[in-house]
Formats: C-alpha cells, sequence, structure tokens
C-alpha cells in the first residue's frame, strides 16, 4: 500500500490542479460573456466528464479489465482541457508564459495516471519479492562460489604446469650434459685410436689382442667401438663326440690361417663355433695358446 502511494499521489496531485486551473481558467474566459453559473457548469462538465472516466477506468483497473474506449475518452477530456488552458495563454493580455508553463497538467496528471496504471499490473507481494530476493542471493552466491573454485583450480594447474616444466627443464639440461661428456669423452677416444703413437701407450694398459710371438703378424690392440653392434649369429651346435686335443689344434690353426693377417681369438672362436664345432671355452683357448 505504501508502495502504491508513490506513484498515486502524484497523479492525484496533478489531477486536482489540472481541474482547478481548468475551471479557472473557464470562468476567466467564459464569465465576461456569460452569466458566471453558466461558466461555472462549462468549467465542471470538463472536470466532471474527465474524473467520471478517470474513476471508470480505475475500476476496470480494480477488476483487471481494461476498455480502450474509456481510455480514449478520458485523453480526449485531457486533450480538451489541456486546449482550453492553451487558448487562454494565447489570447491573454498578461502572463502568457505563465499559462504557457501550466498548460501541460491535464496532459501530465494523464501520463502519471498511466505509469500508475503500469504500476499496478506489475506490483508484486511483499512474499513474492522476499523469494525473488533468495533467489536472486542465491545465485549471486552460487556464481561467486564457481568463481572461486576456478580460480583454485586455475592457480593449482598453474603450479603443476610450472612443476612440470622445471623438471622437464632440468632433465633436458642432464641429458643435454651427459650427451656433451660422452661426446667429448667418445671423440678423444677416437682421436687415440687414430693417434700415432696409440699402439705403444696400449700396450702398457691393455693385453694384446693378438701375441707378440705370432711369425708375421704385428700385435694390435682394440678399443671399445661407440655404436650399436650386430651379434654374430652362432647355429645351434649338434651334440657329437669331444673333439680331441690335436684335431682341436688342428681345426684352430686353419680357421686362424683361413685369412691374412691371421685372425684374433675373437673372429677364429666365432668363425669356429659358426662351423658347428663344439669346444668349451677352457679347451678352445687352450687350443689358441699351443697354435699360436
Amino acid at each position: 500500500m505504501r508502495a502504491s502511494l508513490k506513484t498515486v499521489l502524484p497523479a492525484v496531485a496533478m489531477t486536482a490542479v489540472s481541474m482547478a486551473l481548468t475551471l479557472a481558467v473557464v470562468m476567466l474566459w467564459l464569465g465576461p460573456v456569460m452569466p458566471w453559473l453558466v461558466a461555472l457548469v462549462v468549467g465542471l462538465g470538463i472536470d466532471g466528464g474527465w474524473l467520471a472516466t478517470l474513476a471508470y477506468e480505475r475500476r476496470l483497473a480494480a477488476q483487471g479489465d481494461h476498455s480502450d474506449l474509456v481510455t480514449r475518452v478520458g485523453w480526449a477530456f485531457g486533450l480538451v482541457a489541456t486546449g482550453v488552458l492553451i487558448a487562454h495563454a494565447l489570447t491573454a493580455e498578461e502572463s502568457t508564459g505563465a499559462w504557457l508553463a501550466v498548460a501541460w497538467f491535464p496532459i501530465a496528471a494523464k501520463a502519471l495516471w498511466l505509469v500508475h496504471s503500469m504500476w499496478e499490473r506489475t506490483a508484486l507481494t511483499a512474499g513474492a519479492l522476499t523469494q525473488i530476493r533468495g533467489i536472486q542471493q542465491s545465485a549471486r552466491d552460487e556464481a561467486a562460489v564457481a568463481r572461486a573454485r576456478l580460480r583454485a583450480q586455475a592457480g593449482t594447474e598453474e603450479t603443476r604446469l610450472t612443476a612440470v616444466t622445471e623438471a622437464g627443464a632440468r632433465v633436458a639440461q642432464v641429458q643435454a650434459e651427459t650427451a656433451r661428456t660422452l661426446s667429448e669423452a667418445w671423440s678423444t677416444l677416437e682421436q687415440a685410436r687414430g693417434g700415432k703413437g696409440t699402439n705403444r701407450a696400449l700396450t702398457s694398459v691393455t693385453m694384446a689382442v693378438t701375441p707378440d710371438d705370432t711369425p708375421g703378424v704385428t700385435p694390435r690392440w682394440e678399443l671399445p667401438v661407440w655404436g650399436p653392434t650386430e651379434p654374430v649369429p652362432v647355429p645351434a651346435l649338434e651334440s657329437g663326440p669331444a673333439l680331441t686335443d690335436d684335431a682341436l689344434d688342428v681345426l684352430v690353426d686353419e680357421i686362424r690361417h683361413s685369412e691374412s693377417p691371421a685372425l684374433s681369438y675373437r673372429d677364429m672362436a666365432a668363425r669356429f663355433r659358426a662351423a658347428g664345432h663344439s669346444a668349451s671355452e677352457t679347451r678352445l683357448r687352450a687350443a689358441w695358446k699351443r697354435v699360436a
């Protein structure tokens, strides 16, 4: 009720002022030319018709109804009152601007009643307003919680990605340093392999692959090779009678001298086993020593 007064009181006040101005103007305008009672009836007729249509329009609004005809009649009375005020202002010898300044009051009164009717059609009860405020507050709370959750998840993900990136960078750095160190080491080894004094230097730290007392063969040493190696396929050995020492010596000597220069022990052993012969490593090394 208090909220409705905010819109109805200005409309009532503007209507009352407009009716008073209309009646006064009619009395001033028609008073000199006709009896004042007739002028009063004319003025009250305009105000009464306007008030009657307004009351009927308000009754329909209270019932939830509306009539375009009544609305048009009400606006017509408002325009008549406005026209009377404008005509009086234009014909008045004095205070023309002042009368024109108040000539729009009837139209303003109708506009205020229109605003009040629109407020009534959209007004809600206190309970409904309380529920709406509760729903809006719940929505704001949920939105705030969702924003906080998203910010927390974004911060956590950023921290995780930073940690993973830093760890990956450290791993890449370690791998790069290791690869650089290995490259330098193998480069040094390769230079040592191709050096002029390699054999002389290796005689003091390694065992010769070929013995010194092999006629016509220069002792040589082998350094490890960096890179993938392909294993020599060795066929499965067939079980058979064990070779005697003499027969083993003959085979080892034949295989060893199958190429020139003579094969090393490693190459000889690989070919010995690839040919399908069977002998233990101990017997094979002993035969190699006897033959060499």
